[in-house]
């Protein structure tokens, strides 16, 4: 079998699987994408996330994580909500992404899957690690030189066909395949993005992480600053703002899975429920979707800085 014939096959087993894309590039150094990473680190707008400056070396080249690596296999899955399903429309607003199960375990457990095809497939062990936002992995930069997409200018990865809505897993493994390569930028003159965004994070394909909401409300461990108090347009975790105006998600196709589908008990919460809630029953609450990812102190600062708006 012939590395196309053997790439085309992974590719359908992945789309049969459930996944919406899937794509190939070779494993390598990321030589533009490490001094930009570099310059955004020194410029710190990677706020409070010393994570970003850890690995970084891991994080720019695959065969560090991987030995012998030769190929990322990059895929997407849609997780874009039926439009029915909605939050109270006074309730503290969390990210789309959360309504549903932990994406981290989801996605992973189809990627151990397809892993587990590629074996049967190749017919003898292949070396390969799978990732989901769960190591140091640039897994926007790795789609789009896959050709899922290119990177908007709000840093999210966009595909022309499905929109931004969607999470992105990798299998990096020691297999040689054939390789896809990146689409062009679509974004064009268009501003949307930046323009909508109410704590002006935004310049184009640049994010300053001390100013995204996303950023306050969940990563940032403290308590969100002061002069955001006015600024965070209602959202309590997450914030899905720049994805909202962006045009390419009028082509945005909704999800009909279970895996992703929202959970009733978020979206029946508004702000009495989230007044009266405590600590054990927000970790009830959350413990099966992302939002298990942030402490209940955190929460409830946030909450609290809603209310004070």
């Amino acid at each position: 079998m012939t590395t196309f014939e053997r790439s085309q096959q992974i590719k359908a087993k992945g789309l049969e699987m459930g996944f919406d894309l899937i794509g190939i590039s070779k494993a390598e150094q990321l030589e533009t994408e490490a001094r930009e990473l570099e310059q955004w680190l020194k410029e710190e707008r990677h706020g409070k996330m010393q994570y970003m400056e850890n690995y970084f070396d891991k994080r720019i080249d695959p065969r560090l994580l991987v030995e012998g690596a030769k190929s990322v296999i990059s895929v997407i899955h849609n997780y874009y909500p039926e439009p029915h399903y909605q939050q109270p429309a006074t309730a503290p607003k969390i990210s789309t992404y959360a309504w549903g199960e932990d994406y981290h375990k989801v996605l992973k457990r189809k990627l151990y899957t397809l892993f587990g095809e590629i074996h049967e497939m190749v017919g003898s062990e292949v070396a390969g690690r799978v990732f989901v936002d769960s190591a140091p992995v640039l897994d926007k930069a790795w789609a789009k030189r896959s050709g899922l997409g290119w990177i908007g200018k709000h840093t999210n990865l966009i595909s022309p066909k499905r929109g931004s809505f969607f999470f992105i897993g990798e299998i990096i493994l020691d297999l040689e395949l054939e390789y896809d390569g990146p689409i062009k930028d679509y974004c064009g003159t268009c501003t949307r993005c930046i323009e909508a965004c109410p704590t002006e994070a935004l310049t184009p394909y640049q994010i300053d992480a001390n100013r995204c909401i996303s950023y306050l409300t969940i990563e940032l461990r403290e308590d969100i600053p002061e002069e955001f108090s006015t600024k965070l347009a209602g959202w309590a975790y997450g914030c899905d703002i720049c994805q909202e105006v962006c045009p390419w998600n009028r082509f945005a196709k909704a999800y009909t899975g279970k895996a992703f589908r929202p959970l009733q008990h978020i979206l029946d919460f508004g702000w009495q429920e989230w007044e009266e809630i405590d600590e054990k029953a927000f970790k009830k609450l959350s413990k099966k979707t992302a939002m298990n990812r942030i402490k209940w102190q955190k929460m409830k600062g946030n909450l609290k800085m809603l209310d004070t708006m």
